[in-house]
């Protein structure tokens, strides 16, 4: 049996945020499935996107990951990830696959920073560090775009 990783109460908003995405990635998957169109899809994941993944990686890249460093392999392969994904939006053609592609490396990046980076920026982070994170990203509920909920 696994056993769960024990988060820092200053990491927990930031793994909330995480379970968002997964249910992103799961949304998407659902769509896909139901044979929804596309362009219903695609706009979700942008309004996601804008509204969430993008504020959620620039907090990660100026607060977070400077506790480790620029140089760090973990952060170098967070930051290429969140480029990748970033790119995935943008550049993308409309289709299933392209959704899927971003699902999956969505979902990929999300356990990589979960069960490895977090770990490791827990494990090196002072409590001034952590205090830091915490008072800069506060919890905030998940505010859902009911406009389309195609995954239903």
């Amino acid at each position: 049996m696994i056993k769960p990783i024990k988060r820092h109460e200053a990491l927990h908003s930031l793994s909330h945020d995480h379970h968002q995405g997964l249910l992103l990635s799961w949304k998407i998957r659902k769509g896909i499935s139901m044979g929804v169109e596309i362009p219903r899809i695609k706009n979700y994941v942008n309004w996601f996107y804008l509204h969430h993944l993008a504020p959620h990686f620039e907090l990660e890249e100026k607060h977070i990951f400077p506790v480790l460093g620029d140089t760090h392999e973990l952060i170098v392969k967070a930051v290429a990830d969140h480029a990748y994904i970033e790119s995935l939006i943008s550049d993308a053609p409309d289709s299933y696959e392209s959704l899927e592609t971003f699902a999956a490396a969505l979902e990929a990046h999300i356990r990589f920073e979960e069960r490895i980076l977090f770990n490791e920026i827990q494990n090196k982070s002072t409590e001034t560090q952590l205090k830091t994170i915490e008072q800069i990203h506060h919890e905030t509920p998940f505010c859902e775009n009911n406009e389309d909920v195609f995954w239903l």
